[in-house]
Protein backbone atom coordinates (compact mmCIF):
# COMPACT_ATOMS: atom_id res chain seq x y z
CA UNK A 1 0.00 0.00 0.00
CA UNK A 2 1.37 3.30 -1.23
CA UNK A 3 0.29 6.48 1.58
CA UNK A 4 0.16 9.86 1.09
CA UNK A 5 1.08 12.19 3.70
CA UNK A 6 -0.54 15.95 4.12
CA UNK A 7 1.21 18.87 6.23
CA UNK A 8 -0.18 22.11 5.96
CA UNK A 9 -2.15 21.77 3.22
CA UNK A 10 0.12 20.24 1.37
CA UNK A 11 0.51 16.62 -0.32
CA UNK A 12 3.86 14.63 -0.12
CA UNK A 13 4.51 10.52 -1.37
CA UNK A 14 3.51 8.73 -2.02
CA UNK A 15 5.40 6.25 0.24
CA UNK A 16 5.61 2.91 1.03
CA UNK A 17 3.71 1.88 3.91
CA UNK A 18 6.62 0.18 5.97
CA UNK A 19 8.81 3.59 5.19
CA UNK A 20 5.86 5.50 7.04
CA UNK A 21 5.83 3.09 10.28
CA UNK A 22 9.64 3.39 10.44
CA UNK A 23 9.47 7.04 10.61
CA UNK A 24 6.50 7.51 12.92
CA UNK A 25 8.73 4.92 15.12
CA UNK A 26 11.81 7.67 14.54
CA UNK A 27 10.07 10.71 14.90
CA UNK A 28 10.82 11.58 11.11
CA UNK A 29 7.14 12.38 10.98
CA UNK A 30 4.36 12.94 13.72
CA UNK A 31 1.22 11.19 14.39
CA UNK A 32 -0.88 14.52 13.97
CA UNK A 33 0.30 14.60 9.93
CA UNK A 34 -2.24 13.50 8.02
CA UNK A 35 -2.50 10.63 5.31
CA UNK A 36 -4.68 9.00 2.94
CA UNK A 37 -4.58 6.56 0.13
CA UNK A 38 -6.60 4.94 -2.22
CA UNK A 39 -9.80 3.88 -1.60
CA UNK A 40 -9.75 6.16 1.81
CA UNK A 41 -12.92 8.68 1.68
CA UNK A 42 -10.82 11.09 3.34
CA UNK A 43 -7.26 12.29 5.10
CA UNK A 44 -7.01 10.68 7.97
CA UNK A 45 -4.01 11.67 10.99
CA UNK A 46 -1.33 8.74 10.79
CA UNK A 47 -2.32 8.28 14.68
CA UNK A 48 -5.53 6.82 13.11
CA UNK A 49 -4.37 5.19 10.33
CA UNK A 50 -1.17 3.18 11.90
CA UNK A 51 -2.63 2.90 15.70
CA UNK A 52 0.43 0.60 16.52
CA UNK A 53 3.01 2.83 15.61
CA UNK A 54 4.66 5.01 18.23
CA UNK A 55 7.88 7.10 18.68
CA UNK A 56 10.45 5.58 20.59
CA UNK A 57 10.39 9.02 22.36
CA UNK A 58 9.11 11.78 21.91
CA UNK A 59 10.73 14.55 19.54
CA UNK A 60 11.84 17.85 20.77
CA UNK A 61 10.74 19.91 18.59
CA UNK A 62 7.57 18.89 15.68
CA UNK A 63 9.60 17.53 12.46
CA UNK A 64 11.14 20.08 9.80
CA UNK A 65 8.56 21.03 6.94
CA UNK A 66 9.77 19.85 4.05
CA UNK A 67 12.20 21.90 1.96
CA UNK A 68 10.99 21.68 -1.41
CA UNK A 69 7.79 22.63 -3.17
CA UNK A 70 4.91 19.90 -3.03
CA UNK A 71 1.50 19.55 -4.63
CA UNK A 72 -1.18 20.84 -2.75
CA UNK A 73 -3.68 17.92 -1.71
CA UNK A 74 -5.96 16.53 -4.26
CA UNK A 75 -9.19 17.27 -2.45
CA UNK A 76 -8.18 20.32 -1.41
CA UNK A 77 -8.36 21.82 -5.25
CA UNK A 78 -9.66 19.05 -7.33
CA UNK A 79 -13.06 20.80 -9.83
CA UNK A 80 -15.33 17.69 -10.17
CA UNK A 81 -16.86 17.33 -13.32
CA UNK A 82 -20.95 17.24 -12.62
CA UNK A 83 -23.53 14.97 -13.87
CA UNK A 84 -25.30 17.31 -16.60
CA UNK A 85 -21.57 18.39 -17.71
CA UNK A 86 -20.65 14.18 -18.33
CA UNK A 87 -24.04 13.65 -19.87
CA UNK A 88 -23.58 16.74 -22.24
CA UNK A 89 -20.21 15.52 -23.47
CA UNK A 90 -21.79 11.85 -23.43
CA UNK A 91 -24.44 12.83 -25.83
CA UNK A 92 -21.67 14.78 -28.19
CA UNK A 93 -19.73 11.51 -28.46
CA UNK A 94 -22.86 10.25 -29.54
CA UNK A 95 -23.57 12.11 -32.30
CA UNK A 96 -19.63 11.91 -33.08
CA UNK A 97 -19.59 8.20 -33.03
CA UNK A 98 -22.93 7.84 -35.30
CA UNK A 99 -20.84 8.42 -38.65
CA UNK A 100 -18.43 5.35 -37.70
CA UNK A 101 -21.29 3.31 -36.48
CA UNK A 102 -23.16 3.39 -39.21
CA UNK A 103 -20.78 2.69 -41.75
CA UNK A 104 -20.14 -0.42 -39.19
CA UNK A 105 -23.68 -1.18 -39.14
CA UNK A 106 -23.69 -0.84 -43.23
CA UNK A 107 -20.10 -3.49 -43.92
CA UNK A 108 -21.47 -5.88 -41.74
CA UNK A 109 -24.96 -6.74 -42.48
CA UNK A 110 -26.85 -4.74 -40.36
CA UNK A 111 -28.56 -2.73 -42.68
CA UNK A 112 -29.51 -5.89 -44.63
CA UNK A 113 -30.60 -7.50 -41.36
CA UNK A 114 -32.75 -4.72 -40.80
CA UNK A 115 -34.49 -5.18 -44.44
CA UNK A 116 -35.06 -8.71 -43.90
CA UNK A 117 -37.05 -7.82 -40.33
CA UNK A 118 -39.39 -5.51 -42.02
CA UNK A 119 -39.84 -7.85 -44.73
CA UNK A 120 -41.13 -10.43 -42.02
CA UNK A 121 -43.44 -8.14 -40.16
CA UNK A 122 -44.79 -6.76 -42.92
CA UNK A 123 -45.43 -10.55 -44.64
CA UNK A 124 -47.22 -11.21 -40.90
CA UNK A 125 -44.57 -13.50 -39.72
CA UNK A 126 -44.10 -13.90 -35.79
CA UNK A 127 -42.50 -10.67 -34.51
CA UNK A 128 -40.56 -12.86 -31.63
CA UNK A 129 -39.08 -15.16 -34.30
CA UNK A 130 -38.50 -11.82 -36.92
CA UNK A 131 -36.45 -10.33 -33.90
CA UNK A 132 -34.89 -13.13 -32.66
CA UNK A 133 -33.44 -13.56 -36.44
CA UNK A 134 -32.40 -9.63 -36.84
CA UNK A 135 -30.64 -9.96 -33.35
CA UNK A 136 -28.58 -12.69 -34.96
CA UNK A 137 -28.38 -10.76 -38.54
CA UNK A 138 -27.45 -7.99 -36.98
CA UNK A 139 -24.56 -9.46 -34.94
CA UNK A 140 -21.47 -8.52 -36.42
CA UNK A 141 -22.64 -5.16 -36.87
CA UNK A 142 -23.38 -4.61 -33.48
CA UNK A 143 -20.26 -6.25 -32.20
CA UNK A 144 -18.04 -4.06 -34.13
CA UNK A 145 -20.04 -0.61 -33.12
CA UNK A 146 -18.83 -2.01 -29.33
CA UNK A 147 -15.49 -2.35 -30.29
CA UNK A 148 -15.36 1.25 -32.12
CA UNK A 149 -16.74 3.02 -28.93
CA UNK A 150 -14.41 1.48 -26.96
CA UNK A 151 -11.45 2.03 -28.97
CA UNK A 152 -12.84 6.08 -29.40
CA UNK A 153 -13.34 6.37 -25.89
CA UNK A 154 -9.95 4.64 -24.51
CA UNK A 155 -7.57 6.19 -26.89
CA UNK A 156 -9.22 9.90 -26.60
CA UNK A 157 -8.93 9.31 -22.43
CA UNK A 158 -5.45 7.80 -22.36
CA UNK A 159 -4.39 10.82 -25.07
CA UNK A 160 -2.12 14.01 -24.50
CA UNK A 161 -5.76 15.76 -24.44
CA UNK A 162 -7.59 13.26 -21.64
CA UNK A 163 -10.79 13.40 -23.05
CA UNK A 164 -12.85 12.80 -25.77
CA UNK A 165 -13.88 15.27 -27.86
CA UNK A 166 -17.58 15.41 -26.59
CA UNK A 167 -15.05 15.97 -23.00
CA UNK A 168 -13.32 18.59 -24.65
CA UNK A 169 -16.31 20.64 -26.02
CA UNK A 170 -17.16 20.73 -22.03
CA UNK A 171 -13.71 22.00 -20.96
CA UNK A 172 -13.49 18.51 -19.01
CA UNK A 173 -10.36 16.04 -18.63
CA UNK A 174 -9.80 12.25 -17.25
CA UNK A 175 -7.34 11.70 -14.51
CA UNK A 176 -6.04 8.79 -12.48
CA UNK A 177 -7.16 9.18 -8.32
CA UNK A 178 -4.06 12.01 -8.28
CA UNK A 179 -4.61 14.26 -11.11
CA UNK A 180 -2.31 13.04 -13.44
CA UNK A 181 -2.98 11.49 -16.77
CA UNK A 182 -4.45 8.09 -17.67
CA UNK A 183 -2.12 5.20 -18.87
CA UNK A 184 -3.45 3.49 -21.54
CA UNK A 185 -4.17 0.53 -19.53
CA UNK A 186 -5.80 2.53 -16.63
CA UNK A 187 -8.56 4.08 -19.43
CA UNK A 188 -9.25 0.61 -21.19
CA UNK A 189 -10.05 -0.53 -17.88
CA UNK A 190 -12.10 2.45 -17.32
CA UNK A 191 -14.31 1.91 -20.29
CA UNK A 192 -14.02 -2.01 -20.32
CA UNK A 193 -16.37 -1.52 -16.87
CA UNK A 194 -18.84 0.79 -19.43
CA UNK A 195 -19.49 -2.09 -21.86
CA UNK A 196 -21.62 -3.73 -18.96
CA UNK A 197 -23.82 -0.81 -19.97
CA UNK A 198 -23.82 -1.84 -23.49
CA UNK A 199 -24.45 -5.03 -22.72
CA UNK A 200 -27.35 -4.36 -20.08
CA UNK A 201 -28.79 -1.49 -22.49
CA UNK A 202 -28.76 0.62 -19.68
CA UNK A 203 -26.37 3.61 -20.84
CA UNK A 204 -25.62 5.84 -19.64
CA UNK A 205 -27.41 5.33 -16.09
CA UNK A 206 -25.76 2.31 -14.51
CA UNK A 207 -22.71 3.80 -14.63
CA UNK A 208 -23.26 7.63 -14.61
CA UNK A 209 -25.85 7.97 -12.08
CA UNK A 210 -23.33 7.22 -9.43
CA UNK A 211 -22.05 10.83 -9.66
CA UNK A 212 -24.83 12.04 -8.01
CA UNK A 213 -24.16 10.98 -4.72
CA UNK A 214 -20.69 10.11 -4.76
CA UNK A 215 -18.04 12.33 -2.84
CA UNK A 216 -15.76 12.90 -6.22
CA UNK A 217 -18.34 12.78 -8.53
CA UNK A 218 -17.54 9.66 -9.51
CA UNK A 219 -19.36 6.98 -12.02
CA UNK A 220 -18.98 3.34 -11.27
CA UNK A 221 -16.23 3.00 -13.73
CA UNK A 222 -14.47 5.69 -12.35
CA UNK A 223 -14.58 3.95 -8.72
CA UNK A 224 -13.88 0.69 -10.51
CA UNK A 225 -10.69 1.89 -12.22
CA UNK A 226 -9.42 4.69 -9.65
CA UNK A 227 -9.95 7.67 -11.83
CA UNK A 228 -11.57 11.40 -11.87
CA UNK A 229 -13.49 13.54 -14.25
CA UNK A 230 -12.43 17.30 -13.50
CA UNK A 231 -13.12 20.42 -14.92
CA UNK A 232 -10.08 22.22 -17.11
CA UNK A 233 -9.06 20.74 -20.40
CA UNK A 234 -5.51 19.00 -19.94
CA UNK A 235 -3.91 21.97 -22.06
CA UNK A 236 -5.22 24.20 -19.65
CA UNK A 237 -3.66 22.66 -16.33
CA UNK A 238 0.41 23.38 -15.25
CA UNK A 239 3.01 21.00 -16.74
CA UNK A 240 4.02 19.89 -13.17
CA UNK A 241 4.94 16.08 -12.59
CA UNK A 242 3.26 14.64 -9.29
CA UNK A 243 5.52 14.57 -6.45
CA UNK A 244 7.28 11.41 -5.48
CA UNK A 245 8.73 10.05 -2.11
CA UNK A 246 12.57 8.95 -2.25
CA UNK A 247 12.81 5.37 -1.69
CA UNK A 248 16.12 5.76 0.51
CA UNK A 249 14.47 5.08 3.72
CA UNK A 250 14.17 9.23 4.77
CA UNK A 251 10.76 11.33 4.74
CA UNK A 252 11.69 14.17 1.80
CA UNK A 253 8.74 15.55 0.41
Amino acid sequence: MEVWIGRDGERHGPYKEADIRQWLRSGQVSIDDLGWYEGLADWQPLSVLFPDEKPASAPPMAPPLPQRAATTAPEATADYAGFWQRFGAWVIDLIVLIVPSTIAFYAFGGLDAYKHFLEQVQGGADMATAMREYILGAQSSSVATVIIGFIYYALFEGSKWQATPGKLALRLRVTDIHGQRLTLGRAAARNAVRLTNIITGLIPFVCYLAVTWTQRKQGLHDLVAGTLVLNGRASEQAAAPPSRGRDDGAFNA
